[in-house]
């Protein structure tokens, strides 16, 4: 793709710095917003009469449309731009985010995050390229740090910051929203300032069909790299949807900055755990992070019986450190594996694999929360992770092509 920038005499892009602060800015801004419900999902379960299904649901609602969105639009800004597509991935977060000012029901809390949905798929093709184009060429490992950091940085934030803002300022079910938008916006406004990286090419309608194809070199090593990811995926999903209810119903807490670190605990650490699987060979760390989030589950399992907070929170970042060593390590093995022009349609079965593993297991334990308590939920999603160890155990198996292992890959 042709870049657009008139190089300076450093090598460096002239203007690259707005272009590139904007997006990395609009990157983390977009996970931010996404994560500003969900400590207020226990607020929602006690004020409007959600209940925990309904909370499911939202969830669901917000991986499938993320999913979509990442699936249909992902190589989009090759053809249009970068900029058009990183703005619509902002002003539909912020569309999200605003409509999560009127929840009392059900039906405006679905329909902000899969707003909120779209707005993380588009922003995870077109923002996170937009920093690959934009970054300067020293320090060469700038551009992948600020892609793979920046959703994990931004969900922290969004969530510590909402659940802050609830417990402790005015107006708990509209202030973060309105401050999450006005964020959004100044992030548009660093985009519209920005230099388009790529010239535009024909072929976008054509570029909406979803590529999804595993190579069948790399189909092997598919049974290992799905079951962790859909263990490890299927916990962040349960968080997400029923980590307040957690806080309040098993923990003993309804304190809207302790249902956000919750979640933010398992969500924070995946950030450390990913360089971990550098240290060592693609199936070697998968073995390893799967034992380890699997010792954590049960540990979380035993802290919720319990009912202690500070080791719940413990052993959830130790399941969230496994979570990135093993995430990173499958990503590792399957693209080891494919060409440079197989990458696009490896990265969608991944992705596919990973926001069903969220969305599938969410929907039954939605179901579920019907008849059943969420401490029982919980013990299935111990068992899935029970499930996910034996077949990682027997499956993992090295990449033959350890070489293009190591080269790292931004989507």
């Amino acid at each position: 793709m042709t870049r657009t920038h008139e190089p300076t005499s450093r090598g460096v892009p002239t203007g690259w710095w707005i272009g590139f602060t904007g997006a990395a800015c609009s990157l983390v801004a977009v996970f931010a917003a996404s994560a500003s419900p969900i400590p207020l999902y226990e607020l929602y379960r006690r004020t409007d009469g959600l209940s925990h299904a309904d909370l499911s649901l939202t969830a669901v609602a917000y991986f499938v449309a993320v999913m979509a969105a990442l699936l249909v639009c992902g190589r989009l800004s090759n053809h249009v731009g970068r900029r058009p597509v990183a703005l619509a991935a902002l002003l539909t977060t912020a569309a999200g985010t605003l409509v999560l000012t009127q929840v009392h029901s059900v039906a405006p809390l679905i329909a902000g995050r899969v707003l909120q949905g779209i707005g993380c798929g588009l922003a995870s093709s077109a923002l996170a390229v937009f920093v690959v184009d934009s970054a300067p060429a020293s320090p060469s490992w700038l551009a992948s740090a600020v892609t793979t950091g920046s959703p994990m940085v931004g969900l922290t934030l969004g969530a510590l910051g909402s659940g802050a803002l609830a417990e402790y300022g005015p107006a708990p079910r509209t202030l973060v929203y309105l401050v999450a938008a006005g964020v959004l916006a100044v992030c548009a406004g660093l985009i519209v300032a920005a230099r388009e990286t790529v010239v535009r090419t024909p072929g976008a309608i054509a570029g909406l069909r979803p590529q999804v194809r595993v190579p069948p070199a790399a189909r092997a090593l598919l049974p290992a790299a799905s079951a962790t990811f859909v263990a490890t995926w299927a916990l962040g999903g349960f968080y997400q949807a029923f980590g307040p209810s957690v806080a309040a119903d098993q923990l003993g807490t309804t304190n809207t900055l302790i249902a956000a670190v919750i979640f933010a605990s398992l969500m924070a650490p995946s950030a450390i755990g990913a360089p971990l699987a550098g240290r060592t060979s693609p199936a070697g760390a998968q073995r390893t992070g799967i034992v380890v989030f699997f010792g954590a589950v049960v540990a979380i399992l035993l802290s919720l019986h319990a009912g202690a907070v500070v080791p719940f929170i413990i052993a959830s970042a130790a399941a969230g450190a496994a979570q990135g060593t093993t995430f990173a390590a499958s990503m590792r093995a399957l693209l080891a594996e494919a060409t440079a022009a197989e990458r696009a349609g490896v990265l969608s079965a991944i992705y596919l694999i990973s926001y069903g593993g969220a969305a599938i297991p969410g929907l039954i334990a939605g179901q579920l929360s019907r008849t059943l308590s969420l401490f029982d939920i919980a013990l299935g999603y111990g068992a899935l992770a029970a499930v996910a160890c034996a077949i990682t155990l027997i499956a993992a198996r090295e990449p033959r092509t350890t070489k293009r292992a190591e080269q790292p890959v931004t989507a």
